[in-house]
């Protein structure tokens, strides 16, 4: 009589199997096709898509690491949950009885193995290109600006054209505020300024004066040590739009630092080139003024 006792409580329990795999698969189906859309219009995942050739490149490696996590999430947690769903215990199951087990399945064991090493290689190979695309300095640039971190201060010197900007937030704070308005009194200054020409190449020589410094544009995605004593760190900014964007320093260096702000105007070229033009005249005119006077 046994065997046709277990029969009807076998049956039910096979029929029942496919459709709820046929639902998870609906449901996995449903998700992936979100993210899958949702890949028209990348999010930027609380950060900057950036301003400049470079930050484009950066944006791009941090967005495409996050959707890929985030794809495998969905993976590792869809499974699970189908496990819990598909092999949860039921009232009229034998209580020592357990689901198939695969702890000797050498195809799967190689497969979870290899699988994670070919996902980290292939995040090494898009972080080596994207690095090597951020740090590439080029030869013949538009323009070499060498940038001189000072307590608490900076100063951008335009190599060949005897221009140079000179600001210390302490006792000269740029009249520049947030969205390009006057800094009024006591409120958030940017601080000096350098000044860019947008879509053309600027190699930037930063180094420091004393200490040790930090050059941040959070709407560039860029940051850099000025290091004393160190012969400079070069790299290229080639901004993509015009604009006023903040900037700081990074690294605590002495009593001032909360307020070592700086700003970069990007202008279009021929703005810029006049502004180039005008401050080279500026100089001279004051150099010469300077020499004139009587000591």
């Amino acid at each position: 009589m046994s065997p046709a006792v277990s029969l009807p409580a076998t049956g039910p329990r096979r029929s029942a199997a496919p459709r709820l795999r046929r639902r998870v698969l609906g449901v996995l189906v449903a998700a992936g096709g979100a993210v899958a859309l949702a890949g028209c219009q990348v999010p930027t995942f609380d950060g900057y898509r950036g301003s400049t050739k470079q930050a484009h490149d950066e944006f791009g490696l941090y967005a495409g690491t996050v959707i890929a996590g985030i794809v495998l999430a969905a993976i590792v947690s869809g499974l699970i949950l189908w496990s819990l769903i598909r092999y949860r215990k039921r009232a009229d199951a034998d209580p020592d009885a357990i689901p198939r087990q695969f702890q000797y399945h050498i195809p799967l064991e190689i497969l979870y193995t290899v699988l994670p090493i070919i996902i980290v290689l292939v995040i090494f190979g898009f972080t080596v290109v994207a690095e090597n695309r951020i740090d590439a300095v080029a030869a013949n640039p538009s323009l070499t600006v060498k940038v001189s971190a000072f307590q608490w201060g900076w100063r951008f010197q335009y190599e060949g054209h005897g221009v140079t900007v000179t600001g210390e937030t302490t006792t000269d704070p740029d009249p520049v505020g947030l969205g390009g308005n006057q800094c009024a009194p006591a409120a958030y200054c940017l601080g000096p300024g350098l000044v860019l020409p947008q879509g053309q190449e600027t190699t930037i020589n930063l180094v420091s004066l004393d200490t040790i410094h930090g050059f941040y544009v959070p709407e560039f995605n860029f940051s850099r040590y000025a290091m004393p004593g160190y012969d400079g760190q070069k790299f290229d900014l080639t901004p993509l739009r015009t604009g006023i964007f903040r900037a700081q320093c990074t690294q605590l260096c002495g009593l001032y630092h909360s307020v070592m702000f700086f700003h970069v105007v990007v202008l279009p070229p021929d703005q810029f080139h006049q502004w180039l033009t005008n401050q080279a005249l500026l100089t001279k005119a004051t150099s010469g003024s300077s020499s004139s006077s009587p000591s």
